[in-house]
C-alpha cells in the first residue's frame, strides 16, 4: 500500500466508525465500544506507518480536483511534511488512548454511544485538517471541529454549566470564524488558488496585496479555535465536559489547530512585520494572563485548562518570531503530557469525589489511593514546569531559544523590523511566565496530593483501561525531548537543542517558582488542616464552578466544589493577595463582553421585539379590526324578522325620494 493511500485511510477510519456508531449504537450497543476504539486505534497505527515512511524527508503532495468553481478551483490535496506527520501521530494516539479510557470512565453513561461517534468524527476532522494541502477543505475539518466540540462540551445537558459553556465556546470560535474566512477568500483572490503551496509561494514572493489585512483576519480565527487573548474565554468554561473530551479537545486537537495553521502558513504572516508584532503581544499576554489565572482557580480541570491557554501562548509566541519548528515541538511535547494531566484528573476526580483543589487539601492519603495517577502527573507537571529532562523543558527551551535569537538580531525569515520586539516580547513574558507556571504547578500537586485532614473516600480501584493509558502518555511525556537531538530533519532542519542561557534562566525562573509556593504552602497547610470545608464561603463575584462527578450517574458527590473561594489555606490566595479575586475570574474579561456585546444585542433584541409586536403588528392588526367592525355591524342588521326587512327597505326608499326631490328642486 503507497503512503498517499494510507495516509488517506487515517482520517478515513475514524469517520467510518463515527458514521457506524450513528447507525448503530443504539441498535446494537455490543458493537458501540469496538466501533469507538478499534478504527481510532487503526489510524494511530497508521498515522505512525506514515511518519515513520515520510521519515522526516521532502514533503509528499498528491491532488485531484474536487469541484469546478468558475474561478478558484478546490482540491482534494494531501501534504505530507515532517511538521503533518508528527501532529498526525500525536492526534491519533491521544484520540485512541482517550476512546479507550473513555470505555471505562463512561461505562454508565446512557449516551456514551453518540459521545463515542462525536469524538471519532472529530479525530477525522481533525487529521483532515492536518494532512490537507487545501485551505477550503482545511475550513470544511475546522467547522466539523466546532459543530462536534459544541455537542461534547454539552454533553452533560442537563447541567446549566455545560449547558452554558457549550453555546459559549460555539459563539466564541465563530465570533472569530467569520473574519477566518474572510482571510481565506483574500489569499485565494491573491494568490488565484486555494493550495497552501501556491499560497505560500505567492507570499514569498510579494504578491499578496494586503498582508497586514489577510494575517489579521486569519489571527482572528486562531485565536477563536487555540484559545489566545482576547477570544479565550471558552477554554476554562468548556471544562465542563467530561475530562476525556477535555484531554482531546483542549490539549491535542481542536486548540492545536490554530496553531498548526499559522505554522503551515507562516510565510503569509512573515510578509507583515505588523502582524508577527501582534501575534507576539497576543502570545505575551495570553501567556502572562493565564498563568496568573491558573493560580487561581479551585477546580482542578480549569487550573489545566489556563495552563493550556498560556502554553499555546508559548507556541504562537515561537510563531511570532518565525521559528514553526519550535512552535510544532512545543505543540507536540504539550499535547501528549496535558492529555495525560487530564486524564489523570480525571482519575483524580472520581477518587476524590469532586473537582476542588480546597476539598482535596483536606484528604489525606490521596496519593496512596490513586498510585498511578499520582507517579504519571507528577512527571507530567514537572514536564508542564519545563523541569529537565522531561520533554516540556526541551520543548519550552526551543520556544525561549527562538525569541532570544530574535531579540539579538538573528531573525528566522521575518522582518528585521519585527524580529527585535517580537522577540524580546515573547522571551521576557516566556520567562515570567516560567515562574508563575512552576508556582501553580507546584501548587495543584501539593493540594491534589499532599492534602492534611480526613481519610480520603476509598470509591475502589480505578478501572486498569483509565490507569493503563496513563502510562502509555507517560512514555512521550518522559522521552519526547529526545528529539530535540533526533528529529532536527522534520522540524526544517533546525537544531531544537536548549541554549545555555535560556535553560539557566528558564530552569531558575521555575525552581524559584516552585520554592515560593512551596514556602506559602507550608504556611497555609497546617490553617487549611484547621478550617472546615464548610466554612469556606464561595466568592459571588467567582464564576461558577460545577463539579463534574455530581454529573456522572455511577458516582455520588463526597464535596461540593468551589470557585475562587476565600480558602484561608490556599497559597496562590496568599501570594496573590489582592489581585487573586481579580485573577479567579479571568480579570473579568467575561463581565467586559457581557457589557460590550451581550448586554446591547439582547437591548437590541427586545427593542426589536417591541417594534414589531407593539408597531408593525398594529398596522396588521388595525387593518384586520375595521373589516371585523364593519362585518359585525352587517351581522347585527341580520335579524330574520321580514317585518325589519320591509320596513328598512321602505325608509331606505323614502329617503332615497326625499334626496331626489330635493336634488331636483335645487337643479
Amino acid at each position: 500500500m503507497s503512503t498517499t493511500t494510507t495516509a488517506v485511510l487515517v482520517p478515513l477510519l475514524p469517520f467510518l466508525g463515527a458514521l457506524a456508531g450513528f447507525l448503530t449504537g443504539r441498535r446494537a450497543p455490543g458493537l458501540v465500544r469496538p466501533l469507538a476504539v478499534l478504527p481510532t486505534l487503526a489510524a494511530a497505527v497508521l498515522a505512525i506507518v506514515v511518519a515513520c515512511r515520510q521519515g522526516g524527508g521532502a514533503a509528499l503532495d498528491a491532488a485531484t480536483r474536487l469541484t469546478p468553481t468558475g474561478s478558484v478551483p478546490v482540491d482534494l490535496a494531501l501534504h505530507l511534511d515532517g511538521f503533518a506527520v508528527l501532529v498526525a501521530v500525536l492526534v491519533g494516539v491521544v484520540a485512541a488512548c482517550v476512546q479507550l479510557y473513555s470505555t471505562a470512565y463512561l461505562r454508565d453513561d446512557p449516551r456514551y454511544p453518540s459521545y463515542a461517534a462525536l469524538v471519532s468524527l472529530f479525530t477525522a476532522a481533525m487529521l483532515l485538517v492536518v494532512y490537507t494541502g487545501d485551505l477550503m477543505v482545511l475550513l470544511v475539518g475546522w467547522e466539523i471541529m466546532g459543530i462536534c466540540s459544541y455537542f461534547l462540551v454539552g454533553h452533560y445537558w442537563e447541567t446549566e454549566a455545560a449547558r452554558s459553556a457549550s453555546l459559549k465556546a460555539f459563539l466564541v470560535t465563530k465570533l472569530g470564524d467569520v473574519p477566518f474566512l474572510i482571510g481565506i477568500f483574500a489569499l485565494a483572490a491573491d494568490a488565484g488558488t486555494f493550495r497552501i503551496n501556491g499560497i505560500i509561494a505567492t507570499a514569498a514572493s510579494g504578491g499578496l496585496d494586503h498582508p497586514t489585512l489577510v494575517a489579521l483576519l486569519l489571527l482572528a480565527g486562531v485565536a477563536g479555535k487555540s484559545a489566545q487573548f482576547p477570544l479565550h474565554t471558552w477554554l476554562p468554561d468548556a471544562m465542563a465536559g467530561p475530562t476525556p473530551v477535555s484531554a482531546l479537545i483542549h490539549a491535542a486537537t481542536m486548540v492545536a489547530a490554530g496553531v498548526y495553521l499559522v505554522a503551515r502558513l507562516l510565510p503569509v504572516f512573515a510578509a507583515s512585520a505588523a502582524a508577527l508584532v501582534v501575534l507576539a503581544v497576543m502570545a505575551a499576554v495570553t501567556m502572562v494572563g493565564s498563568a496568573l489565572a491558573a493560580l487561581a482557580q479551585d477546580d482542578i480541570k480549569r487550573v489545566l485548562a489556563y495552563s493550556t491557554v498560556g502554553q499555546l501562548g508559548y507556541m504562537t509566541g515561537a510563531l511570532a518570531v518565525g521559528d514553526r519548528g519550535a512552535a510544532v515541538f512545543h505543540l507536540i511535547s504539550h499535547g501528549a503530557f496535558k492529555a495525560l494531566l487530564f486524564l489523570g484528573a480525571g482519575v483524580i476526580i472520581h477518587a476524590a469525589g469532586t473537582n476542588s483543589l480546597a476539598a482535596m487539601a483536606r484528604m489525606n492519603g490521596l496519593a496512596k489511593r490513586i498510585p498511578d495517577a499520582y507517579w504519571t502527573m507528577t512527571v507530567a507537571l514537572l514536564a508542564l514546569a519545563a523541569i529537565p529532562p522531561f520533554s516540556g523543558f526541551f520543548s519550552k527551551e526551543a520556544v525561549l531559544g527562538a525569541a532570544e535569537h530574535a531579540a539579538t538580531g538573528g531573525a528566522h525569515g521575518i522582518p528585521a523590523a519585527a524580529a527585535g520586539p517580537a522577540g524580546w516580547i515573547v522571551l521576557i513574558a516566556g520567562l515570567v511566565t516560567a515562574v508563575l507556571t512552576a508556582g501553580y504547578v507546584t501548587r495543584l500537586w501539593l493540594l491534589a496530593f499532599h492534602g492534611k485532614g480526613a481519610e480520603a473516600p476509598d470509591h475502589g480501584r480505578e478501572p486498569v483501561a483509565m490507569n493503563g493509558v496513563l502510562w502509555v502518555l507517560f512514555v512521550p511525556t518522559a522521552a519526547l525531548g529526545l528529539a530535540a537531538w533526533k528529529l532536527p530533519d522534520w522540524f526544517d532542519g533546525r537544531s531544537l537543542t536548549p541554549g545555555l542561557t535560556t535553560s539557566v534562566l528558564s530552569t531558575g525562573c521555575a525552581v524559584a517558582g516552585a520554592l515560593v509556593m512551596y514556602a506559602a504552602w507550608r504556611r497555609t497547610a497546617a490553617l487549611a488542616a484547621r478550617t472546615p470545608l464548610g466554612a469556606v464561603a464561595a466568592d459571588p463575584d467567582a464564576s461558577p464552578a460545577v463539579s463534574e462527578i455530581e454529573a456522572i450517574d455511577s458516582h455520588e458527590p463526597v464535596y461540593g466544589t468551589i470557585a475562587a473561594a476565600p480558602d484561608p489555606g490556599d497559597p496562590g490566595r496568599l501570594l496573590l493577595g489582592p489581585l487573586h479575586r481579580h485573577a479567579a475570574t479571568g480579570f473579568h474579561l467575561d463581565a467586559v463582553y457581557s457589557t460590550l456585546f451581550v448586554r446591547p444585542t439582547r437591548a437590541a433584541a427586545r427593542l426589536a421585539r417591541f417594534l414589531d409586536r407593539e408597531v408593525v403588528d398594529a398596522y396588521v392588526r388595525g387593518a384586520a379590526t375595521a373589516p371585523g367592525l364593519l362585518g359585525a355591524a352587517v351581522r347585527r342588521a341580520q335579524t330574520g324578522n321580514v317585518q325589519t326587512y320591509l320596513g328598512a327597505l321602505l325608509a331606505g326608499s323614502v329617503v332615497l325620494a326625499v334626496t331626489a326631490v330635493l336634488v331636483a328642486t335645487g337643479a
